[in-house]
Parts: structure tokens; C-alpha cells; sequence
């Protein structure tokens, strides 16, 4: 494994599982100090104590609790370097427009596009002191396309994130602090498992409009944040960055 980020201090939220995980355990083997931030006390810590780093639990929809993560960050290693907002639901209850209630709305807009904005409001200062920074946020492919069986909050929340990254990203720029969306296609995650558990036949029809034929593995999208985070990406901001198997290029996928 390359040295890319030796040396950086990376946070990341939702670190206990899934991409998240997948990602703490990426940027540390790059040489990254990381800290990672869950609501999972238990499993957060079980992270952080696997690469050596520093748990915070966090409730990233909470001001306070955003604002106390990154200062944590900066006071135990020095610096931010790279945030990953990475934290995000898909429950069940937020399905068709028809018959998503607004509680559920809420709650969904919360947790994935709330909880950027508090992120990256709070990352940004710190990294303009330092004249240098990489923001990671975590978007969608159903940011950029349509679904037929829809999670209405969920998309509208993706395309929330992509188009503040993209602003974000313009604004910075000539500060040295670049944003960027990380748009995964489906990955085999345990939100992508229950949902198999729950909607086999849902799930199904997700999966043959891959043009690869498979969900990708939570380390190839860790592969990718690794990549926006260090400076083999140094020309590139305000970018949606899809990992998402051909999903989005396809107009009918191979046999």
C-alpha cells in the first residue's frame, strides 16, 4: 500500500461500518491519522482502536456534536486534512412520494444532507487556516439519474449533497480546499443486505442494470476516497466522482 496521506488527519463519519469502515481502514493504511465518528459507541470504537485512531461519537445531525468532532480532530493531531461525510440512512419507510410520510422525509433529510452541511460548516475553517483541505461527501448515482422504485427523501438528499459539493467546491477553490461528491453506484453493504432480507425482488431489479453484472465491494469505493482525498486528485474540485459500475452510461446493459 502507497504512502499517499502520511502524515493527514482524515475524519470520517459513519466510520464504524460499511464504505465508511472500508474507508478508515483504506486512509490509515495510506498513512492517514484517523478519526472516525458514529453514533455506535461500540462499534466506532472498535474501529478507531483497529487502525490506531481516535473515536468520537457523534450524532452528526446535532450542531454541537458536528462542531466538538472536528475540533477534536485538530486538537489531538494538529490539522484536518480530509473530511469524509460519509454518514446516511435508507430505511424502509422512505419508498414511493406517495406514501412516504413526512416524519419519515425528515428524518432521511436529516441524517444525509443536514448532516453534510453541519460538516462541511464546520471542516471548512479549520482547513482554510491551514490553506489546505479535501472534503469527501457522500452522494449517490440516484443524484444524477431516475428510479422507477423510488426512495424519494433518499434522492432528493443525494441530489442535495452533489449540488453543495459543487458550490462548495467552486467557492474554496482558491483557498486550496477542494469538495468533491462521491457518487457510489449499489454497494454490498448491510443497507444493501437488509434490503435483499426484506425485498428480494426489489433488490433484483437493481441488480440487472449493472452493466458489471455485481454490487461493488465497500473497499473499491474506499479505493476512491483514498484517491479524492490525496493529491493524485490535486487538479480536481467540485466534481461528482460516480463509481458506479457503468450504471449511469448504460442505456441497456450486456446480456
Amino acid at each position: 500500500m502507497s504512502k499517499r496521506l502520511e502524515g493527514r488527519v482524515a475524519v470520517v463519519t459513519g466510520g464504524a461500518g460499511g464504505i465508511g469502515l472500508a474507508s478508515v481502514r483504506r486512509l490509515a493504511a495510506e498513512g492517514a491519522h484517523v478519526v472516525v465518528a458514529d453514533i455506535d459507541p461500540d462499534t466506532g470504537k472498535a474501529a478507531a482502536e483497529e487502525v490506531d485512531g481516535l473515536f468520537v461519537r457523534a450524532d452528526v445531525t446535532s450542531e454541537p456534536d458536528v462542531e466538538a468532532l472536528f475540533q477534536a480532530a485538530v486538537t489531538t493531531y494538529g490539522s484536518l486534512d480530509i473530511a469524509f461525510n460519509n454518514a446516511g440512512i435508507s430505511p424502509p419507510d422512505d419508498d414511493s412520494i406517495l406514501t412516504t410520510g413526512l416524519d419519515a422525509w425528515q428524518r432521511v433529510q436529516d441524517v444525509n444532507l443536514k448532516s453534510v452541511y453541519l460538516c462541511c460548516k464546520y471542516a471548512i475553517p479549520h482547513m482554510r487556516r491551514q490553506g489546505k483541505g479535501s472534503i469527501i461527501n457522500t452522494a449517490s448515482f440516484v443524484a444524477v439519474m431516475g428510479a422507477a422504485t423510488s426512495q424519494i427523501s433518499y434522492t432528493a438528499s443525494k441530489g442535495g449533497v452533489l449540488a453543495m459539493s459543487r458550490e462548495l467546491g467552486v467557492q474554496f477553490a482558491r483557498e486550496g480546499i477542494r469538495v468533491n461528491a462521491l457518487c457510489p453506484g449499489p454497494v454490498n453493504t448491510p443497507l444493501l443486505q437488509e434490503l435483499f432480507a426484506k425485498d428480494p425482488e426489489r433488490a433484483a431489479r437493481r441488480l440487472v442494470h449493472i452493466p458489471m453484472g455485481r454490487f461493488a465491494e465497500p473497499e473499491e469505493i474506499a479505493a476512491a476516497v483514498a484517491f479524492l482525498a490525496c493529491d493524485d486528485s490535486s487538479f480536481m474540485t467540485a466534481s461528482s466522482f460516480l463509481v458506479d459500475g457503468g450504471i449511469s452510461g448504460a442505456y441497456v446493459t450486456p446480456l
